[in-house]
């Protein structure tokens, strides 16, 4: 009974009302919000060992040894509501990332009915390509954290003890994994630019110098380590993705100019024209016809047939 009521609602061409969108939108918001709630929930009862495993890249000192130098460093917190805090952040981060299958589902069915048909080619193509790009960027991340970190404490002088507060630690992990994930999404970015004809490959091949060298000093500020380790391992990958973005695009424009050969002129550009004269034929001889039947047929007296009153038209 509520779906047919639902359907009565919607106008003679299809469409849903205002209320009904707004309905919609808020059934979905709850499903997604269930679904990190459920999910937070269950990391709330494995936050100790989602704490060691965030924080598993600090080099711990043994029991009863205190931290010499930059050798180990202890991992302390440093208020009363740190601990509480802390796994609250990390259990809420991980319901966000583990259910975001559900709640990008939920958004994606609410915007995809107004999506045209390449429009959502597009989108399901940038998405299927987006998520393992974060991931290998994130997975990148927490390969170099732990040289990272070592790098860090090793310019811990001597007779100086390295006490990390875990929640600084669990900050750094996650913008360190943001800054790598998000970074490898760069070139997808570039594609998809080309692919909407906004950008050709031609063009972006002749940046190449200049997108290195952005690319090495965006990879020295953006990463929270002053190390040229994290540098290296984010612009290096960052590098052999824009030349696949770049020979993808080539491909691509290659192909679109044999589909149409005006695809890649502006709007305010003119195409190139033909201008070569084409040879005419024979001439075909035409009989001029009268006007008006009396000229034809000398109704009125004249001298002629073909003639009125010495005129060649009755007016």
């Amino acid at each position: 009974m509520l779906k047919s009521a639902r359907k009565q609602e919607k106008d003679p061409e299809g469409r849903m009302p205002l209320v009904e969108h707004l309905r919609e939108l808020r059934n979905r918001l709850a499903k997604g919000l269930l679904a990190i709630t459920a999910v937070t929930i269950v990391a709330l009862v494995y936050s100790e060992e989602l704490l060691n495993f965030l924080s598993r890249s600090v080099p711990t000192c043994p029991k009863g040894v205190t931290s010499d130098g930059g050798n180990c460093a202890v991992v302390t917190f440093n208020t009363l509501m740190a601990p509480f805090s802390t796994t609250i952040q990390v259990s809420l981060t991980a319901g966000l990332v583990v259910a975001s299958p559900v709640w990008l589902y939920q958004l994606w069915a609410f915007v995809a009915p107004g999506l045209h048909r390449n429009e959502k080619r597009y989108t399901y193509a940038f998405v299927g390509a987006a998520v393992p790009l974060f991931g290998a960027g994130a997975y990148l991340a927490y390969l170099i954290l732990p040289v990272s970190v070592k790098v860090l404490i090793s310019l811990t002088p001597a007779g100086s003890a390295n006490l990390l507060a875990l929640n600084d630690v669990l900050d750094f992990t996650l913008r360190m994994v943001l800054v790598f994930g998000l970074a490898f999404e760069l070139p997808l970015v570039l594609v998809m630019l080309n692919l909407t004809g906004i950008l050709s490959g031609r063009r972006m091949a002749g940046w190449w110098r200049g997108v290195i060298m952005g690319v090495f000093i965006f990879g020295a500020v953006i990463t929270p380590t002053t190390d040229p380790v994290g540098m290296l391992a984010l612009a290096g990958p960052i590098t052999i993705l824009y030349f696949g973005a770049v020979g993808f695009s080539l491909l691509n424009d290659r192909r679109r100019r044999r589909a149409n050969p005006d695809a890649e002129l502006d709007d305010d550009e003119a195409s190139s024209l033909d201008l070569t004269p084409e040879a005419v034929g024979s001439v075909e001889p035409v009989s001029a016809a009268r006007a008006l039947p009396e000229q034809a047929t000398g109704e009125y007296g004249g001298t002629s047939a073909q003639r009125l009153n010495g005129y060649d038209d009755i007016t």
